[in-house]
């Protein structure tokens, strides 16, 4: 597979950050390890501070490696961090860092692509795009890797997307979102649509709602800065749980390629209503204030619940419900279809339980059908039967990569298929606008519950999470 790749000169904003170390050299080692990058690249860490020289860098990048990825063959290891590299830049500066680039570029030969990932803040983005482009880092071969959130709101948004096409065309922007990475999502497409059991029964007519839980035990301790300039709501919903959601909503793609399956997506967020603020929860967890980088008074929101309507003509009517937050219950990704119960009543007014189709998004992902039976015995009594699909690979070769390791892998092969595209950043913002303008209190939870009352009264019947025993 890395013969099929041209040499690569990756250029990392952000390399001494927390993603840099938890995944993205860490990934790009899983990568080397399965022969999946090109036979010569070149990796250029950047940011504003020095780490020390190159070789105290590379020293602290394996340390990261031995954390995160565990015991490392050495051979390899030295390999990888023997291309590694450090150059200083900052939105102001980028002249050291372009010669690095330039020189890098020259050394690989002629045929050679620059990868750009920025992983930086919101505020950071538009001016490090700027810096790009006045340096001439970037060309006609290069593609820009961009961390969600895109923006901060719908105007910043636009200013953001503006900027990239000066210096730009669409085609080379890779705006990633790490969970349309995960094998657990891709599998949504795969049981809707390579099965004749479920995609006719996945409608209106046979769903009564659609759930997108994303509850995370973690607090944001390490985290209290970015959360206070960002929170919740812009983190999690705006781009993780909007972007399930378009899978789980889309119409089948002619094909599975970035056109056609972005397409479909767009379709989805054209069709969605603006959010209504009455129905968006906002929690907080009693000690997020004592968070490093948090403020005394702060108002930002560590949890959101919400309904969200998809005015379609497979899905009129039928409502959505997101949540995720921080400190909470537990440590799901959780997608529930509760499907309509039968009329009639023939075994009692308050027998029936909603059969329930239950995908959890994890690195193992599973499928499970709630659905009622006879209860052993003498009596025709229900009870509740559940059927669980195991979504593993008997070959070893199967193995699911990493999200940022099959991101990264896409990027290099030039597959856009699950990045997002500028005008489904555009179309979330204007449904996400109302809450920005007019942001609902937010409501105090305990640490380890699943968030404030309120939350937890906004579906009728109750989330599927906290679940049964039989989950």
């Amino acid at each position: 597979m890395a013969d099929t790749l041209a040499p690569h000169v990756f250029v990392l904003f952000g390399a001494t950050g927390d993603l840099a170390k938890r995944k993205l050299f860490p990934g790009i080692y899983h990568l080397a390890a399965a022969g999946r990058l090109p036979d010569d690249y070149a990796i250029i860490g950047s940011g504003r501070h020095s780490p020390g020289s190159d070789e105290e860098f590379r020293a602290k990048i394996r340390d990261s490696l031995q954390e995160f990825v565990g015991e490392l063959d050495g051979a390899l290891a030295d390999d990888v961090l023997g291309r590694l590299s450090f150059t200083v830049s900052s939105a102001e500066d980028g002249s050291d860092l372009a010669q690095a680039v330039s020189a890098a570029q020259k050394k690989l030969g002629e045929d050679v692509r620059t990868l750009i990932y920025l992983s930086v803040p919101p505020s950071a983005m538009q001016p490090m795009i700027t810096m790009l482009g006045r340096e001439n880092i970037v060309d006609d071969a290069a593609r820009v890797v961009i961390e969600k959130p895109f923006g901060t709101d719908l105007e910043t948004s636009r200013e953001l997307d503006a900027t990239l096409k000066e210096v730009v065309s669409e085609e080379q922007v890779y705006r990633i979102d790490h969970f349309l990475g995960k094998e657990a999502v891709q599998n949504i497409l795969a049981l809707r649509f390579a099965n004749g059991l479920i995609e006719p029964a996945w409608n209106r007519t046979t769903v009564e709602s659609v759930q997108i839980d994303v509850p995370e035990d973690l607090t944001a301790e390490g985290r209290g800065s970015f959360y206070e300039s960002t929170g919740c709501f812009r983190d999690m919903v705006t781009t993780h749980l909007c972007q399930v959601l378009g899978f789980i909503a889309m119409e089948a793609p002619v094909r599975l390629d970035a056109v056609q399956l972005r397409n479909e997506k767009s379709k989805v967020f054209t069709a969605m209503r603006p959010l209504d603020p009455a129905r968006v929860v906002f929690g907080q967890y009693d000690g997020y204030r004592d968070v490093d980088g948090v403020a005394d008074d702060s108002t930002v929101e560590t949890l959101v619940a919400l309904e969200a309507w998809v005015d379609n003509e497979r899905w009129q009517g039928v409502p959505f419900y997101l949540r995720t937050g921080k400190a909470m219950g537990d440590n799901r990704r959780t997608v529930t279809l509760r499907f309509r119960t039968p009329p009639c009543h023939r075994f009692g007014e308050n027998a029936y339980g909603p059969d329930e189709l239950v995908l959890e998004l994890e690195e193992s992902p599973t499928a499970k059908i709630h659905l009622n039976v006879k209860r052993p015995g003498p009596d025709m009594a229900l009870t509740c039967g559940t059927f669980r699909l195991d979504i593993v690979g008997d070959d070893p070769e199967d193995a699911p990569l990493e999200a940022y390791e099959r991101l990264l892998l896409d990027v290099m092969r030039g597959d856009q298929t699950l990045f997002t595209r500028a005008d489904e950043v555009d179309r979330l913002w204007q449904v996400c606008q109302p809450v920005l303008d007019n942001p609902p209190a937010v409501q105090p939870y305990s640490p380890g519950s699943w968030g404030p009352d309120a939350a937890l009264q906004l579906i009728d019947g109750g989330w599927h999470l906290p679940g049964s025993a039989s989950d």
